[in-house]
């Protein structure tokens, strides 16, 4: 479903067309009835001759109400430019002409009206030129002039066919996925509470969704869709592009106001900091909207923003130089006085608060900037230019890269984020990538996927590899490094650490990591004993193998061998440790465990007494052995003796 706004001069009729268009009065005021003047927006509705339905804003044209028609020309498919044949383009032409440009709006007609005051077809003919003439330039060029009398009906059937011819040509609007709804009004109806209406973008709304208002408060307030009506039809699923009156339930009427938004939960947050690529007008659109001089845009002035319904006061500052001149454009980052809820791509207008006049706009290339850029020599970073210059121009995987390079590390969805893609580009983006080669996409331990710079993978490994080699250096009979260790010097997220240490399987032993038991080491590390370790080693066992059940205490072994080599032959099994002050060879222990077995099994039980008696050996090595056995499992004591258990 398609929108299309009006825009105009004063009393050049746009509301009377729209009213002879769709037969519906958009002046909705007493006082704009009264004056016969239109003062705030007005809405209707029509069918075009191929069919589709689509809605009507109708905007002021009077100069004091030029921030209430901004309020209705965002977001808008195409625009119906109405100017009077009889008095041709005015200052307010040239100004919604020009506010038609910043904001895109790259579809539209022109209807010349109040053609019934004109009885000499030459001055229709010389207005058409001067009106051609004035479109040159301007993203309306070539748009269709129809001649129209909203009093006689005279080329009502002919504006409705551009019009639809118009909107066959504009672009499809895109399902982002995130549907907002810039609310442009806000009233309460009996028996239905709170209603808002809003032109929907970016996804779809259906009756039962939680949703959020955001406000201008920074408020963020909780609501559920009740109801849905476009062109007063009840509706259970909203169409993308759709005027659109919404029933909210659980949020009162009074803490919602023009330029709050509707969205789903989570998918816009309030900004008051933003970089954007600002476009100043040029000095003849200047003049045609009766500024007495041409204003250069300078560095720290201060502006009012419109973007979508909401508008508010903003500090420009200017990323490059101290003032952009008319007709010229760069980057800046706006800091606003009041909460805004913009996304990327977001189309703007600024003006000057006093004398009120605009001075151009452009678009949002970041809407959650993570910090105010500091100038030096009256410029921002040259990397901060470069970021935002790929924002702004870059081909979705530039912008990944770019992201990329930036982060270090990231899931898709924080990439995405940062590189400001939607879910197609963003798979498109990291095709191209990694058939390139430019990026790893790793997985991790929760199934999700770490995405990264090849570079930068390749050094964090190469880091990994040269910590837990200097590490073997110095802890030459360490199996490998402690985990979190390792983790911890490499100041890494714990899902990307994992992601590192699973990565790169068919690499050589000397950068394969093997993660194992808590600690972590290179696939070529090996211990290995020198030769007086060695021989301290062969010493000790030769003592334990003379007198399996006699041998030497743990004290006595450790000062045979020391710490770290008693720990290695502990963790290879070459000694069994059965508590704090017996230790046994390992084939004595298993003989043990199968005598043990064996002979509950036969008798029922064994005591420490007759275990004692069946190895030949002390109280002291009979009760470690019988009480390790219990300690794993292998048996339980029943009173003074042993059974196996289960």
């Amino acid at each position: 479903m398609r929108v299309i706004a009006t825009a105009g001069h004063v009393d050049h009729g746009k509301s009377t067309l729209v009213r002879a268009l769709t037969g519906i009065d958009p002046d909705r005021l007493r006082e704009e009835q009264q004056r016969e003047m239109t003062i705030d927006l007005g809405f209707a509705w029509m069918t075009l001759p191929n069919g589709e339905p689509v809605g009507v804003v109708d905007v002021p044209g009077h100069i004091d109400f030029i921030e209430n028609m901004l309020a209705g020309v965002g977001g808008v498919d195409a625009a119906l430019l109405v100017i009077a044949a009889d008095e041709g383009p005015m200052p307010q032409t040239v100004e919604h002409l020009a506010i038609l440009g910043l904001l895109q709006v790259r579809c539209g007609v022109v209807a010349l009206s109040k053609l019934d005051l004109i009885s000499d077809p030459t001055w229709v003919a010389l207005v058409d030129d001067e009106v051609r003439r004035l479109l040159a330039g301007t993203p309306l060029a070539g748009a269709a002039i129809v001649p129209v009398s909203a009093k006689t009906g005279q080329g009502l059937a002919a504006l409705r066919a551009a019009l639809a011819r118009a909107l066959a040509d504009a672009p499809a609007r895109r399902d982002l996925g995130r549907p907002r709804l810039p609310v442009d009004r806000v009233f309460t109806l009996p028996g239905f509470g709170v209603v808002v209406t809003g032109t929907l973008s970016d996804g779809v709304f259906e009756v039962g969704d939680e949703v959020e208002v955001i406000t201008q408060r920074g408020e963020t307030l909780p609501a559920r869709i009740r109801g849905l009506q476009t062109h007063k039809q009840k509706v259970t699923r909203a169409q993308i592009g759709s005027r659109l009156a919404v029933n909210l339930s659980g949020i009162a009427a009074e803490r919602i106001a023009r330029g709050c938004v509707v969205a789903r939960p989570g998918a816009l947050a309030p900004t008051t900091l933003v970089d954007a690529w600002l476009e100043v007008l040029s000095a003849p659109a200047r003049q045609a909207t009766a500024m007495p001089r041409a204003f250069a845009l300078r560095h720290n002035a201060e502006v009012k923003i419109f973007s979508g319904a909401a508008h508010s006061i903003a500090r420009v500052r200017l990323l490059e130089g101290d003032a952009l001149t008319p007709g010229e454009s760069g980057w800046t980052q706006l800091q606003l006085a009041a909460p805004m809820a913009l996304a990327n791509g977001d189309r703007f207008v600024v003006r000057l608060p006093s004398p009120s006049v605009t001075l151009g706009g452009g678009v949002i290339v970041n809407a959650h900037p993570q910090m105010r850029y500091r100038r030096k020599g009256g410029r921002a970073d040259a990397q901060v230019l470069k970021r935002l210059a790929t924002l702004r121009r870059g081909s979705p995987a530039e912008r990944l890269l770019q992201a990329l390079e930036e982060l270090a590390f990231a899931s898709p969805a924080e990439a995405a984020a940062r590189a400001q893609l939607e879910a197609e580009d963003l798979q498109a983006a990291l095709a191209d990538l990694s058939e390139r080669g430019a990026i790893v996409i790793a997985p991790d331990a929760k199934g999700g996927r770490i995405l990264s710079c090849r570079e930068t993978w390749q050094r964090m490994r190469h880091s990994a590899q040269e910590v837990l080699e200097a590490y073997h250096k110095a802890h030459p009979l360490a199996e490998g490094m402690p985990r979190e260790a390792l983790r911890g010097q490499l100041g890494l997220p714990a899902e990307v650490f994992d992601a590192l240490l699973k990565s790169g399987h068919d690499s050589s032993d000397s950068t394969r990591f093997v993660d194992s038991g808590g600690v972590v080491r290179l696939a070529a590390h090996e211990i290995r004993f020198d030769a007086d370790q060695r021989a301290a080693v062969d010493a000790l066992l030769a003592r334990c193998r003379t007198q399996p059940w006699a041998t030497p205490s743990v004290k006595e072994a450790r000062a045979a061998v020391g710490d770290p080599v008693y720990e290695v032959m502990l963790r290879r099994r070459m000694l069994v440790q059965l508590n704090d002050e017996v230790v046994l060879l390992p084939e004595t222990y298993a003989q043990a465990v199968e005598q043990v077995r064996d002979f509950i099994a036969r008798e029922g039980s064994m005591t420490a007494a007759q275990a004692r008696d069946l190895f030949g050996t002390t109280r002291k090595y009979a009760l470690a052995l019988m009480e390790h056995l219990d300690a794993i499992g292998v048996t339980c004591r029943r009173g003074d003796a042993r059974v196996l258990k289960g």
